[in-house]
């Protein structure tokens, strides 16, 4: 079952983020605290959104958080999907498509016309689920990121004109 998450996810949301970090071996980079997650899910502006896999059972199996992206190109919304993570020991038992489905479901009930997210080189079982889906990775593009100190310099500089 899928379902929309609410405050009282945030402490399972936080730990599923913090399981996921531990599994791309970066834990130490998962930096967001619990508030944080309130704040940009359920606060006066949400900035992000997210969905609860469950079993029949009514256990957690994993998330899907999510933002909305514009593009120039189609003129329309689409979904950013940040993370999307089923614990271990439930994978393979559907939520991750359920969760998959239930966005491109709300992409398409919106007009929006692009479903996106990255996925890490080396994440083989990831990239094969989402081939099966039909999506396909996008050649010719590489991320780009500025965080912390380089992040810092850059906005804290003037502007040339």
């Amino acid at each position: 079952m899928i379902r929309t998450a609410t405050a009282a996810d945030v402490p399972v949301i936080h730990a599923m983020i913090r399981e996921l970090a531990a599994y791309e071996k970066a834990p130490d980079e998962a930096r967001a605290t619990e508030e944080q997650l309130r704040e940009a899910l359920f606060g006066e502006q949400p900035a992000a959104y997210a969905h609860i896999a469950e079993t029949d059972e009514g256990v957690v199996a994993g998330f899907a958080l999510w933002f909305l992206n514009f593009s120039t190109w189609r003129g329309v919304h689409g979904i950013y999907l940040e993370d999307l993570y089923v614990r271990p020991e439930l994978r393979g038992g559907g939520h991750g498509k359920a969760l998959l489905t239930e966005l491109a479901r709300i992409c398409v009930e919106r007009g929006y016309e692009r479903l996106e997210w990255s996925v890490l080189d080396w994440n083989e079982p990831s990239i094969q689920f989402y081939r099966a889906l039909g999506a396909r990775p996008q050649d010719g593009w590489t991320v780009f990121r500025l965080t912390d100190g380089e992040l810092a310099k850059l906005g804290a500089a003037e502007a040339d004109g």
